[in-house]
């Protein structure tokens, strides 16, 4: 498959900031890609330099061979940015045909309204009128007016109730299976484990992590084992265990974070066997360390 998005060695800086620090990626035609970062980690510089509203300070950034701000490239692009921003006095409705005239082969009007779940009101009510969420739909209904082969969502569910979130998704894997490219940036983990097939894991302007969701939740997710134990009892035979990363007590029991809990319970029936270290009863759990991560 060939790169349908290619940055090398791509830097942004404002003033004496770096917003982007040097990222190498590139992106496939039909990958789903979420970029996911804490907020100021580059994400939307990126995605603007993407776009080619914002201009590298250093490196390269090329969408189907070819430099973002060309006329034939723009109209394989559809995005949805995460500042919604429509042209007062036109109705919803007048918008999205405005939109769709700028494109060779835009969607029907009919097709927009059912992906989008856009209503007879919503299409007749003018733009500053919309609610927040009317303006989503809008954004979204803009976003796919063209049928791009490239679809670009910043933060795209901000603002969002439950049911027009899940109908956002849902639509967005029915365009994924017609081969189309998407990346879309969240700071909401559990949002890119279930709409991205690849993950770019962002901090401080920075790729940190680049993998399938699987292999960043392992990466920033740690197993925890409890157990109660004498407050007089030495810990320092578990210090020991090459498995263990953390150690602590709260409130007469014993928390130990590990990467492998497996190995772990083994350990801990041996203790027990052999010298009653432990009480009956330990639990095993999982818990994040996104927020660490985040705030390092």
């Amino acid at each position: 498959m060939s790169d349908v998005v290619s940055l090398t060695n791509v830097t942004k800086t404002f003033r004496q900031k770096t917003a982007v620090d040097q990222i190498d990626f590139s992106i496939k035609k039909g990958e789903i890609v979420a970029i996911l970062g804490p907020n100021g980690a580059g994400k939307t510089t990126t995605i603007s330099m993407i776009l080619g509203l914002l201009k590298p300070t250093a490196g390269n950034i090329t969408l189907f061979g070819s430099m973002p701000h060309e006329k034939w490239v723009r109209e394989k692009i559809g995005t949805m940015l995460q500042e919604v921003s429509v042209m007062p006095g036109l109705r919803a409705g007048e918008i999205i045909e405005l939109v769709r005239s700028y494109y060779p082969k835009p969607l029907s009007f009919q097709k927009l309204r059912a992906l989008t779940g856009l209503t007879d009101k919503d299409l007749k009510t003018q733009a500053e009128k919309l609610s927040g969420g009317q303006k989503r739909r809008l954004g979204f209904a803009l976003a796919l007016a063209g049928d791009p082969e490239l679809m670009i969502f910043d933060e795209p569910t901000v603002g969002m109730d439950i049911t027009s979130r899940n109908r956002f998704w849902q639509t967005v894997q029915t365009v994924a299976e017609q081969g189309k490219t998407i990346i879309f940036s969240t700071h909401y983990l559990q949002e890119a484990d279930d709409a991205a097939q690849r993950i770019l894991l962002f901090k401080d302007g920075s790729i940190v992590a680049d993998g399938t969701p699987l292999q960043i939740k392992s990466r920033i997710s740690k197993h925890s084992v409890s157990f109660i134990v004498d407050p007089e009892q030495s810990l320092e035979r578990l210090y020991q265990h090459p498995e263990i990363e953390q150690i602590f007590r709260r409130n007469n029991r014993v928390y130990i974070d590990t990467a492998n809990t497996d190995k772990i319970e083994d350990t801990l029936k041996l203790l027990r066997a052999k010298n009653n270290f432990l009480h009956r009863r330990y639990y095993f759990g999982q818990r994040s360390r996104l927020k660490n991560f985040w705030t390092k």
